[in-house]
């Protein structure tokens, strides 16, 4: 087997579409691990938030939970969701979407504030997770951020513009399921899963990518440029 510095330096990214509080989203989190540890040297991974709006929300508490059941069944999972973060009052969870966007704006790149948040939602049932200092105490806790920093940067208008942008992105894809997985190529191919949780598709897909992308490579070395007309 060829060792990763063997393979061409093809270029090829995953965008994974989400919202923190999305228990969808947070289903697809193994899945999501397994396609970074498999696919990290030869493919660039990044998540954006997608806000949820009211289309995307539930309506009542006992609808959240007779989903949490549903989704939980399929998935195998043996615990089930906690649903007390729930408000039918508020049309979006913007406080920790912002905070998971400013622990990227401060250097925590990595996926450590958003999981920190979703788990101390849908898992530990965090209360009051509209607030902005509840959910920054969470993400300074798990990434070893100042918490004031934390808010102040949450707060900053700038990272409410970057989410509202990444939404803005997901809204053009004419897609309605969050997460949204999008895999583009430099050779211009792109495909896009809409509420996909599961590793196994995904993984085939970047596989056929990955291959017709260095198969353009290779020709492109012993062939060169096409011609310009």
């Amino acid at each position: 087997m060829l060792s990763p510095r063997h393979f061409s330096p093809v270029q090829i990214s995953v965008t994974n579409y989400l919202d923190v509080i999305s228990s969808w989203c947070f289903w697809a989190e193994p899945a999501w691990a397994e396609l970074k540890r498999r696919y990290s040297v030869r493919v660039s991974f990044d998540w954006r938030i997608a806000l949820m709006d009211p289309q995307g929300l539930p309506k009542s508490r006992a609808q959240e939970e007779w989903f949490y059941r549903r989704s939980g069944v399929m998935n195998r999972s043996p615990f089930m969701l906690r649903c007390d973060w729930y408000e039918p009052v508020l049309p979006e969870y913007l406080a920790p979407n912002l905070v998971a966007q400013a622990g990227r704006r401060l250097g925590v790149t990595e996926d450590t504030v958003r999981l920190a948040l979703s788990n101390a939602i849908l898992r530990d049932g965090a209360p009051a997770i509209r607030e902005i200092e509840v959910a920054a105490e969470i993400g300074a806790k798990a990434s070893g951020l100042d918490k004031a920093r934390l808010a102040e940067c949450a707060r900053a208008p700038e990272t409410e513009q970057l989410i509202r942008a990444s939404t803005a992105e997901w809204h053009a894809l004419k897609v309605t399921q969050r997460p949204t997985i999008v895999i583009d190529t430099e050779i211009g191919d792109r495909a896009i899963f809409s509420g996909v949780v599961k590793f196994e598709p995904i993984a085939a897909t970047i596989d056929s990518m990955l291959e017709d992308a260095e198969s353009y490579a290779a020709y492109r070395a012993h062939h060169g440029e096409p011609p310009a007309s």
